[in-house]
């Protein structure tokens, strides 16, 4: 009997131990729609991890998420969970001005209720794994927010780091523009001193590429990643609250921290914090076509959305106003030149060039407002601002207002109300280059204020889009990316022609962008050099024009002066045609660095766009899983690298094409590239 009792005793024990390891320690598993994606998450001892495992291949291990938090005079670290909830979402999402008309929004989503109002929501797409926190109480502030993504082995990573970078000041890298080259390495290779800015690639196993970023970012910080030098892994950083700026920068028109608060965040009662986002995909084409970056942005903010026009732009700041054989009526019916700059007859030269081509909008970029007084009222004398707006609305162009941070930001509903009258049709901001709180909030109540007074607007100086083109789709772009305008600057040992081929897959995954393509002199690897007032393009011009099919951009840049496009008019007809927004699209070939081929359809015509590195390529296309039986009286439109492409880069073809069997085989010249159109 005793031995008996000393048993039920232990076993007691032996239970207790075990209910209470229960208690402190629970696994739950949520799986996208299809079964292909798993996430296992762990809480235990008050933390939380999560892994990432596609079909059975563990590609991320447990990695922590954690938030430090305070609440009045509480503050929260440890993550307990109270409360679990589960469901089922399948849906169709509207999805203007962008790649697709509608989007499926279908995933499983696990909620873990922790507690004192503190939930964790996680969905798994048969595209991804994301997360986000979301606050159900007071007001607070965010000490810190735990990122790590530690992935099952030291596999090879694309990332771009942040260009401002000194060793002894870690905290210049949070003034950036998010424009830089990509730098390919494993990742214990990459510098643990150095940030690395969204969105970025990891090359996992067979052929697998995971792309990390973030949406829903509204008013919150922007999240940087670092290397560790432990194989496989990243950490996240945001930049701290700023608590002191001062007008300076460029031109006097941004606000330069001077210093930070010990916390990234102050945090509204009943917040959602940003999604934070592993896209995964078999292969490069997948990434590619991912939309979840849009899919988690908030929903739509603007009612009525249909005053927002997208389209082509003229724009002259590229080719620095540098047109020629100019002549405008002197008064007396005499045609007379006029120099060039920044001045009316200049403007109504580019807006009479894109009435004649039936593009939507002219800019007005850096120079029609007095330099260095940040007041968006005090226009250049040279400029009589009504008379353009009037004489562009009645040839049926727009005019659209570049301005920069601060004096967009000093006084924005006046500015938004008075340019608005005006009959002004958006705003090109620019020269934000943070992405701190203070700077994303900037941005929700700039999209918010010009949605208000029917103004469209292009972020420059921007981070990625992060969802905000859903949330208030009159922003139609975004900068972010490391464009054409670099190369009126750029040595000729920086690779623009391999980049081109990284973007679509890693860049774009996020969202569209301002790259300003559209280059008319067009140089082959050994000719180019950079140029400030005839600036050219590297690669060949097929490579140019078909930039307009494969890269994103709902407000599209023509980068080149009038004069070099009205010498080729028939080209120039073939861009303005292409639109900007579609109803669908499919990556059909690619690899990230090497070449891309993108189907995209508006109403019944199909453009196929495709670009190459600096390697000469062929690609077999079979376009019948497009097409189908609808083939009919089609043809193919074609633009081709010439036969000397490869050595005058402004060489190409004009042909059109019998469909035939559906099945085409297209040279591309080095950096070359080829566009078609597809239509009755």
């Amino acid at each position: 009997m005793i031995f008996t009792m000393k048993r039920f005793a232990l076993l007691l024990f032996v239970l207790g131990a075990t209910l209470r390891l229960a208690a402190k320690q629970s696994v739950y598993t949520l799986a996208s729609p299809d079964g292909r994606l798993q996430t296992h998450i762990e809480a235990a001892n008050g933390r939380l991890t999560y892994d990432i495992v596609c079909n059975g291949t563990t590609l991320l291990l447990p990695s922590s998420i954690g938030l430090d938090f305070v609440q009045g005079d509480n503050g929260f670290t440890t993550l307990t969970v109270q409360k679990v909830s589960r469901r089922t979402v399948d849906e169709r999402l509207s999805s203007p001005f962008s790649r697709q008309s509608a989007m499926r929004d279908h995933y499983n989503e696990l909620t873990l209720r922790l507690k004192e109002g503190l939930s964790i929501i996680f969905r798994a797409y048969n595209e991804g794994i994301a997360y986000r926190f979301r606050w159900d109480g007071k007001p607070g502030r965010v000490n810190s927010e735990t990122v790590q993504y530690r992935f099952a082995a030291d596999w090879t990573a694309t990332a771009p780091y942040v260009i401002s970078f000194d060793s002894t000041r870690h905290d210049i890298q949070y003034s950036t523009s998010f424009e830089n080259q990509y730098t390919t390495c494993q990742l214990s290779a990459l510098d643990p001193r150095r940030l690395c800015f969204l969105p970025l690639m990891v090359h996992g196993p067979n052929g697998i590429k995971v792309c990390l970023t973030e949406s829903s970012l509204l008013d919150y910080p922007g999240l940087y990643l670092h290397g560790t030098r432990c194989a496989g892994e990243l950490v996240g950083e945001h930049a701290p609250l700023p608590r002191r700026v001062e007008q300076g920068g460029h031109n006097n028109l941004q606000l330069l921290v001077r210093e930070r608060e010990d916390y990234i965040a102050t945090m509204d009662a009943n917040k959602h914090f940003p999604w934070r986002i592993a896209m995964v995909a078999h292969n490069s084409c997948e990434i590619a076509m991912n939309n979840m970056s849009y899919l988690l942005g908030e929903s739509s903010r603007v009612a009525d959305i249909s005053w927002i026009r997208p389209g082509k732009v003229a724009w002259e700041w590229w080719n620095d106003w540098n047109i020629g054989n100019v002549k405008r009526p002197d008064g007396t019916d005499v045609l007379v030149n006029f120099e060039a700059g920044i001045n009316n007859d200049t403007y109504k030269h580019y807006i009479d060039f894109a009435s004649r081509y039936g593009i939507e909008y002219v800019i007005l970029d850096e120079g029609w407002a007095v330099s260095g007084a940040a007041d968006l009222f005090q226009v250049v004398p040279q400029i009589d601002l009504p008379m353009l707006v009037r004489y562009g609305s009645e040839r049926g162009v727009g005019i659209i207002l570049w301005a920069g941070y601060y004096a967009f930001d000093r006084d924005m509903e006046r500015v938004c109300r008075h340019y608005s009258e005006m009959g002004v049709k958006g705003f090109k901001i620019d020269f934000m280059d943070r992405d701190d709180q203070l700077v994303t909030d900037f941005y929700r109540r700039a999209a918010d204020m010009c949605a208000r007074y029917h103004l469209v607007v292009d972020f420059h100086g921007a981070f990625k889009p992060a969802g905000l083109n859903r949330t208030f789709p009159n922003v139609l772009n975004f900068e972010g990316v490391f464009g054409l305008e670099q190369m009126k600057w750029a040595s000729a040992e920086w690779d623009q022609v391999q980049y081109d081929t990284e973007i679509p897959f890693i860049r774009q995954a996020s969202g569209p962008m301002d790259y300003t393509q559209g280059a008319m002199r067009n140089a082959a690897r050994a000719s180019y050099h950079p140029c400030w007032s005839e600036p050219m393009s590297q690669g060949t011009r097929c490579h140019q024009l078909a930039l307009y099919v494969v890269l994103e951009s709902p407000l599209n840049m023509l980068c080149d002066a009038p004069t070099n496009y009205e010498r080729e008019p028939d080209y120039t007809r073939f861009v303005v045609a292409i639109p900007t927004t579609w109803d669908e699209t499919c990556v059909l070939q690619g690899e990230v660095g090497q070449y891309i081929v993108t189907a995209r359809r508006k109403g019944e015509n199909w453009y196929i766009g495709g670009i190459t590195n600096w390697n000469a390529r062929d690609v077999t296309l079979d376009l019948s899983p497009l097409l189908g039986d609808r083939v009919g009286p089609r043809s193919v439109e074609c633009y081709l690298d010439g036969a000397n492409a490869h050595r005058r880069g402004s060489d190409y073809t004009h042909e059109y094409l019998p469909l035939g069997d559906l099945r085409f085989t297209i040279h591309m010249a080095p950096g070359g590239g080829f566009t078609m159109r597809i239509g009755d």
